[in-house]
């Protein structure tokens, strides 16, 4: 089982001189992160779409197996909720895999709170999501817990992302051969820190569903709950590997 445990995004002031030391400049903060993990989640991407010279910038500071996690524009996700994204999803897509390469571990489509689940909202999203990538999508209303989803996703070899979230339900779904679950801050959203005993109990969860490969980010990004959270998990899932082999 290959773990890429990691935070989604790295600029943030909160952690200047508590992980960030005293005195190092912002444009070596990226190049410092990527020295403590091995994966990160493009963030700023859901906000504004994605450079290409800044993607290959990131391609070339970070380490030969960094992996990076891309989040889908809103526009895509939230304003146009798929409708009439044909040429934005190309160009998202041929911008990330040309800036990223092999560096792309995935692609995260995040859906709007507002989005209940129908049949036919399932099956507009699967048919404009774009092949040759992990494609993890991400939902924020409570209607999309079901095995028929679950199943849905399977057949066409898309993750089900898991997610702690204080409205939401937390534990794992492992839904094929690839895990994705995202710690936001539970139960203040993206402020709280997780309890070992949580974080153990989840990890173990996906653990016994036997994944290939996990990605795990943590977005309680406000504090440094996300740093010590990651680091935490990270150096559990490395010990549980080497007693493994």
């Amino acid at each position: 089982m290959n773990w890429h445990i990691g935070c989604s995004g790295f600029h943030y002031r909160e952690w200047k001189e508590f992980f960030y030391p005293s005195g190092l400049p912002q444009r070596k903060w990226f190049e410092y992160y990527s020295s403590h993990f091995d994966t990160l989640e493009l963030n700023v991407t859901f906000y504004r779409f994605p450079q290409l010279k800044t993607l290959q910038n990131w391609y070339t500071i970070s380490p030969g197996s960094f992996l990076f996690s891309v989040k889908v524009p809103r526009l895509i996700t939230h304003y146009k909720q798929f409708n009439d994204c044909e040429r934005l999803l190309d160009d998202f897509h041929n911008t990330v895999t040309a800036g990223l390469q092999e560096k792309l571990g995935a692609v995260l489509y995040q859906m709007p709170p507002s989005l209940s689940y129908t049949e036919d909202k399932l099956e507009r999203i699967i048919k404009n999501i774009r092949p040759g990538v992990n494609s993890v999508l991400e939902f924020r209303h409570q209607s999309w817990w079901n095995n028929d989803v679950y199943k849905r996703l399977k057949d066409e070899q898309i993750i089900f992302c898991g997610i702690s979230h204080p409205s939401l339900p937390d534990f794992p779904v492992v839904n094929i051969e690839k895990a994705y679950y995202r710690f936001h801050g539970s139960p203040k959203l993206y402020y709280s820190s997780y309890a070992h005993e949580t974080l153990q109990r989840i990890s173990n969860q996906i653990q016994s569903e036997n994944p290939k490969q996990v990605f795990v980010y943590f977005n309680n990004t406000a504090t440094m709950a996300a740093i010590e959270n990651a680091t935490w998990l990270k150096g559990v899932t490395a010990l549980r590997t080497s007693v493994q082999l």
